[in-house]
């Protein structure tokens, strides 16, 4: 493990990284509040086809997802490959994310900590982060 850090020549990533990472974030806010709901689960699959749909094996990157971010402590590795996205896919996953805590009725600190902590981390306006927020609110 030391080893990989100081390895000059990097491995190339997996292919799937990109759609793992980013599965990732969203599981991490469906288990945020300590509940991960077959219907977060649901959106968080529907979200992931949105911006992939030529992935082949969804439930595959779902289950690999799943067992990644069990093992991490972190979002900031999540982070790296929604910041590569367009603003308008930026926006698919604020949206994701927020319907994925607004899923149960209610958003928590810790949640309403995590939507401002990503503002950050992604590059994007409180404003943005909020308006999104408002938006998921009136459809309910």
């Amino acid at each position: 493990m030391i080893f990989k850090l100081f390895n000059k020549n990097k491995e190339k990533p997996d292919s799937n990284e990109e759609f793992i990472n980013i599965a990732c974030l969203l599981i991490h806010a469906a288990k945020i509040d300590e509940k991960y709901t077959s219907e977060e689960k649901e959106i968080i699959k529907k979200t992931v086809k949105k911006l992939y749909p030529n992935l082949d094996d969804l439930d595959e990157v779902i289950a690999q997802a799943e067992l990644k971010e069990n093992d991490s402590n972190h979002i900031q590795e999540f982070t790296r490959d929604v910041k590569s996205l367009s603003t308008e896919n930026k926006i698919i996953i604020v949206e994701t994310l927020w319907r994925i805590i607004l899923s149960d009725g209610k958003s928590d600190i810790y949640e309403n900590n995590l939507m401002r902590r990503l503002a950050g981390l992604l590059y994007l306006d409180d404003k943005v982060v909020g308006e999104t927020k408002v938006k998921i609110l009136n459809k309910k």
